[in-house]
């Protein structure tokens, strides 16, 4: 578990809060409902596990209360997310909702669309995927060939979606399309849709990771109906929603914590063998030190969230510099700790976590944005200082 390491951006009673959190994770740990693994936010859906979440008021906590919300602040939504993230907990099926579409809801959609979505993703029985990414396009949004056209009581959809995490299991999807031919400004006449992922129209292939695993899918849209009441936020807006939803995507502890267990494996690892060098412990005091520091990013992050800034080139550093982190504390550990990675080893060791986080690494660099394209948009943001 993380070191209680309370900054004067955390409110009162955040470690109260903490030790609540742990104290439920060691009890559901006792009694084998999970086994702690590394990245368990993008591949650990356990629907139960959610909803037991839920009951105690941590999943929708920033979702206010009249919307069936527990109307909390997101830094102590951080604190939980933290204590959940670092102990490899099952957090994927609710976690695109909790994280990035109920503030979108929030912010931009219709009074009716927040009463239908908010109290279910609350409860942590609606689930929702992302619909940006697309073949051929990369992390260049602006480039979307999806094509929203306008028919009688809505929208037909037509392309194809991409590296969409959960699509199988998630209720719904938000889609960003073209809506209007495209101009000399790519950023315009874009548009964001609330899309069922088992309407009519709607195919999805699986994307299969290196272990087998299927989180990823292929999203194909032929067609897809979407009414009026299901366009979130303004037609043609689309840009500037996706831009403000980004911050909440790429700025959390996710970014950075996807490895944690692995890199406290290693420390328990080092710390019961009699052969250890000071070298070694020195490795591990450098990674602490740069975690405890992109910690300190996000929570800043996150307070500007709270109060409604926009954070897209902070988010962005705080996404480049995290996964690469992640990236290079899978490295360390195969070369500091002489351990074989071993996908058949017992789950919660150091062979395991090394194994599943190897074969992990190679996404942490890429979902949510490219590291180049990332420093694209803190190079543009200096550039116009």
């Amino acid at each position: 578990m993380l070191p209680l390491l309370e900054t004067a951006l955390l409110p009162i009673g955040a470690e109260r809060l903490r030790k609540e959190v742990r104290g439920f994770l060691a009890e559901q740990t006792a009694a084998g409902a999970f086994v702690g693994t590394c990245d368990s936010w993008l591949s650990g859906w356990d629907e139960s596990f959610t909803e037991q979440l839920a009951a105690r008021g941590w999943v929708g906590m920033t979702i206010p209360t009249k919307y069936g919300g527990h109307g909390r602040s997101a830094l102590e939504r951080y604190v939980v997310i933290e204590e959940l993230l670092a102990a490899g907990a099952p957090v994927a099926a609710h976690w695109v909702a909790d994280r990035q579409s109920a503030p979108s809801l929030l912010r931009y959609g219709t009074e009716l669309q927040r009463q239908s979505f908010l109290p279910k993703i609350a409860q942590g029985r609606c689930f929702f995927a992302i619909g940006m990414s697309e073949p051929d396009s990369g992390s260049d949004l602006a480039s979307v060939r999806t094509v929203a056209q306008r028919v009688k009581g809505g929208w037909e959809l037509y392309g194809t979606k991409v590296w969409t995490s959960g699509a199988h299991r998630a209720h719904f999807f938000v889609v960003l399309a073209r809506s209007e031919p495209l101009g000399p400004d790519r950023h315009a006449g874009l548009t964001q849709f609330i899309v069922n992922l088992r309407g009519q129209g709607v195919e999805i292939r699986p994307i299969p990771l290196l272990t087998g695993a299927h989180d990823f899918n292929e999203v194909v849209l032929n067609g897809v109906f979407v009414p009026d009441a299901h366009v979130l936020g303004e037609v043609g807006s689309g840009w500037r929603q996706v831009t403000s939803e980004l911050g909440f995507e790429r700025s959390g502890p996710e970014r950075f914590l996807s490895t944690f267990l692995l890199l406290a494996s290693l420390a328990h690892h080092l710390e019961s063998s009699s052969s250890s060098t000071t070298a070694e412990t020195e490795e591990i005091g450098e990674l602490l030190a740069r975690l405890i520091t992109l910690r300190q990013m996000s929570l800043s992050v996150a307070a500007a969230l709270s109060e409604g800034s926009e954070v897209d080139v902070q988010a962005a550093l705080v996404k480049d510099l995290g996964t690469r982190f992640e990236q290079e504390v899978v490295e360390r550990v195969r070369l500091v700790s002489h351990v074989f990675a071993d996908q058949d080893a017992a789950p919660g060791t150091l062979a395991y976590h090394l194994a599943r986080s190897t074969l992990h690494s190679p996404g942490f660099t890429l979902r949510g944005g490219t590291n180049e394209v990332l420093r694209g948009i803190v190079a543009r943001a200096l550039g116009h200082q």
